[in-house]
């Protein structure tokens, strides 16, 4: 890369940061979130949707995914996809999906969904900077003892907004209906519990404007079905209500940007309830606006500009 075209992002991501320092600083910039594991496609998808947005002027891009539930789970896959990754323009934040482990099977059609889970957080989620060649930095919940192998769950900071991912994958935050076999749902759920507790109150002590978050699951979405047998334990319930509970005594905006739009092809909309608003990514990425003349503050941006 010439050092002419690095140099903008460089003092783009000087700017941002300067402005997070100063709380006072008025809210006027973008994001975008590519939602791969929706895509359903192969690494070309992936690559068009980060060419796209390397020629928009954002902030930064989260990344749903890196690989569809079709595609192989091996190493070489995981490799080169964060290498893809590593040559965006923008700085890049992974937020992991379900299809990248859990549906991840051996050599001997076995469940290998925990240790590519292992894997993917040894090769994804190191370091303190994101990915791409805009350094952000970052801060990862693995720092706390307790927790240290949660480092998928990382926050980062544009101006007096702070943005986190949040392991919740699709298909019911991966509770297992099978007993005795949830116990990276149930140690995930303290994890995350933790995790958005110490969010909101880190925003509290800052007086930050908004908390976005970004998940692959949608902890908003309707419960799973009941069966004629049994009933399916709704696996998102407890982050629900703690998502409502913490965003009522918070002061400001908080926004779910999660992958499971109902309808690939209807045009995002943020759905708000209060101060608390969630948004799906559908196939094709999302455009987020933060701008504090709006009078929710976040708007959705089409390939226009217009926002919505």
């Amino acid at each position: 890369m010439s050092l002419r075209r690095l140099l903008p992002r460089t003092l783009l991501a000087c700017a941002l940061l300067a402005a997070g320092a100063a709380v006072a600083a008025p809210l006027d910039f973008s994001f975008g979130v590519i939602n791969h594991a929706a895509a359903g496609k192969g690494e070309d998808t992936l690559r068009q949707a980060l060419a796209e947005t390397d020629a928009d002027n954002l902030a930064f891009v989260v990344v749903n995914g890196i690989k569809s539930p079709s595609e192989s789970c091996d190493d070489t896959l995981y490799n080169a996809r964060h290498e893809l990754l590593s040559q965006a323009q923008n700085g890049v934040f992974l937020s992991l999906a379900g299809s990248d482990w859990i549906t991840c099977r051996d050599r001997e059609n076995r469940s290998d969904a925990i240790e590519r889970l292992a894997r993917m957080r040894e090769i994804f989620y190191s370091g303190e900077f994101s990915l791409g060649a805009t350094r952000l930095p970052m801060l990862r919940q693995s720092l706390t003892p307790k927790f240290r192998s949660y480092a998928e769950n990382t926050r980062w900071e544009v101006g007096n907004v702070i943005f986190a991912t949040v392991n919740l994958p699709a298909g019911n935050n991966h509770f297992l209906l099978d007993g005795g076999r949830n116990n990276e749902f149930e140690d995930r759920l303290i994890a995350n519990r933790n995790w958005l507790q110490h969010l909101f109150a880190f925003a509290a002590l800052k007086k930050s404007a908004a908390i976005v978050f970004f998940s692959d699951g949608n902890p908003f979405g309707p419960p799973p079905k009941r069966s004629f047998f049994r009933a399916q334990r709704d696996g998102f319930a407890e982050t629900r209500r703690l998502f409502s509970d913490l965003s009522g005594n918070f002061a400001g905006r908080v926004l779910v940007v999660h992958g499971q739009a109902p309808k690939p092809k209807t045009p995002s909309h943020i759905l708000w309830t209060g101060k608390l608003g969630n948004v799906a990514v559908g196939e094709r990425w999302l455009k987020i606006v933060v701008d504090d003349h709006l009078p929710q503050l976040f708007a959705v941006a089409d390939a226009d500009g217009e926002r919505r």
